[in-house]
């Protein structure tokens, strides 16, 4: 099984390549189209908006008829798309293609989770947490990708992304009815819902809890996702630094995450998930406080390796938490926690955008910090769920 949960992990990290290569691609675009803030953040929203409403439902059908070439499809539009970015000039063709490069992503995500699910076995937290390493590695890779390929060959060397996607794709084709049929041996709860019998799905839906998560996600979201989208800015028109060494800092935080991720993993396994996520949650504050008081480039990178752990650590926990909250509707939750909640940070961020062309940089970091505090407040309401066997 370990095989196809590896597979997994490749096709997340090809999907989430054009995510992660979105953030470095900004300052290239206020470079050479002198974009205003708003704009750069308009394009964060695009990539977010759709895929913010039609995640979940992704998710219901993967829950509903295991519709496995969603994996195929997602991969192929998250990249093809993205590389359209280097065909089109126009900001609102820009920012259609990157609409539908973050609906690639919404297909992908909550089925590929309810197949990681489904081989994990025991160690839910680990192997939620290698199938993330894929999506650190897509965001680590990304901005390394798309910096090399626009410096080396323009803005068509973005074509680079849909030669992956295509290649990912055929793969997943190929890799399908084996992982179908593994799948299947696995677990009755993963085969479409009119199939399983009484008894076959173990557990029950507390939508209680998982509207609590919903919100501590929605904080930690609209954190993240600020973060990715200013912290190169902030640190090329605040603290003085490069195009090329502010984008790097995404890089640092994302590959960093790949260790990181996995160690979230194993402490959620080990510790639970509630005690896993609301560390990453307190100690997001701290280090956020100190970033905007940083004076110097080389500040704001002493903290990153900490800073990696608090978003990428918590991963493997709100996910799985997302899982065991709904027992009994694993895709939907994943495209909630995975997806929804994720996205709506997104969406969010135009609002940081002007926030920072109104009153600065500082101030929409000051804001990034306020959100963390809630999301830190927020975690603390949650309950470690009973984990309940399939039959």
């Amino acid at each position: 099984m370990k095989r196809y949960l590896y597979l997994l992990s490749a096709g997340h990290l090809c999907t989430d390549l054009s995510g992660g290569a979105l953030p470095a691609l900004l300052p290239f675009l206020v470079l050479y189209y002198n974009l205003d803030y708003a704009a750069v953040g308009g394009l964060m929203f695009a990539s977010s908006f759709l895929s913010s409403v039609i995640q979940p439902i992704f998710g219901y059908l993967a829950d509903k008829l295991s519709q496995s070439w969603f994996l195929v499809a997602g991969v192929f539009l998250s990249g093809a798309c993205f590389a359209l970015t280097g065909f089109v000039s126009d900001y609102w063709a820009i920012f259609t293609v990157v609409a539908l490069m973050g609906v690639g992503g919404s297909m992908f995500h909550p089925e590929a989770a309810r197949l990681v699910h489904a081989v994990s076995g025991r160690n839910e937290g680990k192997a939620m947490g290698i199938f993330s390493v894929g999506g650190n590695g897509g965001f680590g890779i990304g901005p390394l990708l798309v910096v090399g390929a626009v410096t080396s060959f323009g803005m068509p060397g973005m074509v680079v992304f849909a030669v992956i996607a295509v290649m990912m794709s055929l793969l997943l084709i190929r890799a399908l009815p084996s992982l179908r049929r593994a799948v299947q041996d696995v677990s009755p709860a993963t085969q479409p819902r009119e199939t399983v019998r009484d008894g076959a799905i173990a557990g029950k839906n507390d939508w209680r809890q998982f509207s609590k998560l919903t919100i501590v996600i929605i904080f930690r979201a609209i954190a993240v996702s600020s973060l990715f989208s200013f912290l190169p800015l902030f640190c090329i028109h605040i603290l003085g630094a490069s195009e090329a060494a502010g984008s790097l800092v995404l890089s640092v935080l994302s590959l960093s995450g790949i260790v990181m991720t996995l160690w979230g993993g194993s402490l959620a396994d080990r510790y639970g998930c509630v005690w896993t996520l609301r560390l990453c949650c307190i100690l997001f504050v701290p280090l956020m406080i100190f970033i905007t008081i940083s004076t110097q480039i080389w500040m704001v990178y002493a903290l990153l390796l900490p800073l990696s752990f608090c978003v990428s650590g918590a991963y493997s926990a709100y996910v799985v938490l997302g899982q065991r909250y709904l027992a009994r509707s694993i895709g939907f939750a994943s495209g909630v926690t995975m997806g929804l909640a994720f996205s709506i940070g997104g969406m969010l961020v135009p609002v940081l955008g002007w926030v920072a062309d109104m009153y600065g940089l500082l101030a929409a970091m000051e804001v990034i910090t306020a959100c963390t505090i809630g999301a830190a407040a927020c975690s603390f309401v949650l309950p470690e769920p009973e984990i309940h066997e399939t039959a």
